[in-house]
């Protein structure tokens, strides 16, 4: 079994905003798969499908960003998980809008909801899979850019990225970390982005 984790905060104030790519993502990686209807559990949206004769469960955490790890450790838990069974899909300000960074591990990077999870955990050695909104406008603080909506220049660029990083999903599970890796750090050529 595989655990995909998307990132973001419940509610409908949340919804459509930088800080929620994580779960559009889970979101289009669970309508690829065909995963059943989500669920509570976990305090979260759970939903679970196959991939390639695995069984793959999809988590958005309904604890809000910071306190992500609550949610995740339930389930790992639950379900006996290691942490190279775990996906985590976040958004990353330090990206340029519509790249992704795939990695095995590593630190948090002032990704809270990375750092939460791995103090649940216990480890950083879990894959992450971020997906690049960019740097705040000059004047800006980070928590409202994060916390806003994508402006209508970037809404194409979101579009195509997120879609790209639950293909992104299916790799990882069916080709491992690094084939996966040299697949989609490299820059998109739907986005162009570097």
């Amino acid at each position: 079994m595989k655990l995909i984790v998307g990132l973001g905060n419940p509610g409908r104030k949340y919804e459509q905003t930088r800080h929620n790519v994580g779960f559009v993502v889970a979101a289009k990686f669970a309508a690829i798969i065909l995963a059943d209807p989500s669920k509570s559990r976990f305090e979260g949206e759970w939903a679970e499908g196959m991939v390639g004769g695995e069984k793959i469960a999809v988590l958005c955490p309904h604890t809000y960003m910071n306190a992500s790890g609550q949610s995740v450790r339930k389930a790992v838990d639950f379900f006996k998980l290691d942490p190279e069974q775990i996906l985590v899909v976040c958004d990353d300000l330090n990206l340029p809008c519509g790249r992704l960074r795939l990695r095995p591990s590593g630190s948090s990077g002032g990704q809270k909801g990375l750092a939460d999870i791995a103090r649940h955990l216990g480890t950083e050695a879990f894959a992450r899979l971020r997906v690049g909104i960019g740097r705040p406008p000059d004047g800006w603080q980070v928590v409202d850019y994060v916390l806003g909506k994508f402006n209508k220049s970037e809404e194409d660029t979101i579009e195509t990225v997120t879609t790209r990083a639950a293909y992104a999903g299916i790799d990882w599970i069916n080709e491992g970390i690094m084939p996966t890796m040299a697949k989609y750090n490299a820059p998109s050529p739907e986005t162009g982005s570097k």
